[in-house]
């Protein structure tokens, strides 16, 4: 698996998690964040999509998007 699919598996898992957490389903999230149900679903499958895409979902669960160095 390349590093961006890595990082995409992971975010995805983070807002399944986050969503999962406040009891939401992916419709509600979608509602929430402006996003359809089928977009809410290919972030959680940890499909490439777009940073602003995934930031209409993050901002919606009040999680915020951090970059970091690499070592």
């Amino acid at each position: 698996m390349k590093d961006d699919q890595r990082t995409s598996a992971v975010l995805g898992r983070a807002v399944r998690a986050a969503r999962e957490e406040r009891g939401w389903s992916q419709e509600e999230l979608g509602r929430r964040s402006g996003l359809s149900r089928p977009t809410i679903a290919r972030i959680e499958r940890g499909d490439d999509i777009s940073t602003a895409t995934l930031s209409k979902a993050a901002k919606a669960l009040g999680l915020a998007i951090r970059v970091e160095r690499d070592g």
